[in-house]
């Protein structure tokens, strides 16, 4: 973008990015809050059993920095699984200081039976969509994320 979209004489908070992904997320989190205690689970257990699922992390320490939640509350989380029997603990054989999360056989089923509901709960979401707006807000958001990831990285 050549010229800047966001200008100090017509900025609104309302037309603001942060904003809008503020207020999505404050409306979302409650409602998938009680979507999965209605199925004996947290919105963070269900995170964390997704994330291992789709290989988005393995350690307590990297999903602990993916939420941005401290290591104590993510060692609960992970304990509270672990006692449920849908996560395992192993150390690594290259450094023993690391230990490698995995859903167990149970944890897979357990993900699985849990995904109608998400996916059930999210196309009420995005019911005035249509498919190729829906698939255009993926495609955004995840741009956005790229380039807000990007800022982190350190320039040449």
């Amino acid at each position: 973008m050549t010229e800047p979209f966001y200008r100090p004489d017509t900025y609104k908070a309302k037309s603001a990015i942060s904003y809008l992904v503020r207020r999505s997320h404050n409306l979302l989190t409650p409602k998938l809050e009680a979507l999965f205690e209605r199925q004996g689970f947290t919105f963070s257990q269900w995170a964390v059993l997704m994330h291992l699922r789709d290989g988005l992390a393995d350690t307590a320490a990297d999903i602990a920095r993916s939420f941005h939640h401290d290591g104590g509350a993510m060692t609960r989380i992970i304990d509270q699984l672990e006692a449920r029997n849908l996560i395992e603990r192993k150390r690594c054989c290259e450094d023993r200081r690391v230990v490698r999360l995995k859903l167990t056989p149970e944890g897979a089923r357990t993900v699985e039976t849990l995904i109608p509901l998400v996916a059930d709960f999210l196309n009420q979401v995005v019911a005035d969509f249509t498919r190729e707006e829906a698939e255009q807000l993926l495609r955004l958001m995840t741009k956005l994320i790229a380039g807000l990831e990007s800022l982190d990285k350190p320039t040449a």
